[in-house]
C-alpha cells in the first residue's frame, strides 16, 4: 500500500470482482444466498483453472503460478 486512497492498491481485487459480477452474477437469479455462493465457487474455479487470461499470455492463473515455482533441489 504506497498511499491513502491510491488507485493501485485495489486495481487487481476490482478487476476480479469485475469479472465475476459480470460473466457470473448477473447472469443468475439466485434462489438462495447458499445456491450464489456454490455457483459463485465454482465459476473461481473456473476462472482460476481454466479461463485463458491475456495478461498471462493466454495461460490460466493456477498454470502461470504453479509453472512458476521452482522446485526445490533435494540434497545431494
Amino acid at each position: 500500500m504506497d498511499g491513502k486512497g491510491a488507485w493501485r492498491d485495489n486495481v487487481f481485487v476490482e478487476r476480479i470482482w469485475k469479472s465475476v459480477k459480470y460473466e457470473e452474477v448477473y447472469l443468475h437469479a439466485y434462489a438462495t444466498v447458499s445456491e450464489a455462493r456454490v455457483s459463485i465457487g465454482r465459476y473461481l474455479a473456473f476462472y482460476n483453472g481454466r479461463r485463458p487470461h491475456q495478461s498471462l499470455g493466454r495461460q490460466t492463473p493456477d498454470h502461470a503460478y504453479f509453472n512458476a515455482l521452482r522446485p526445490i533441489p533435494a540434497a545431494a
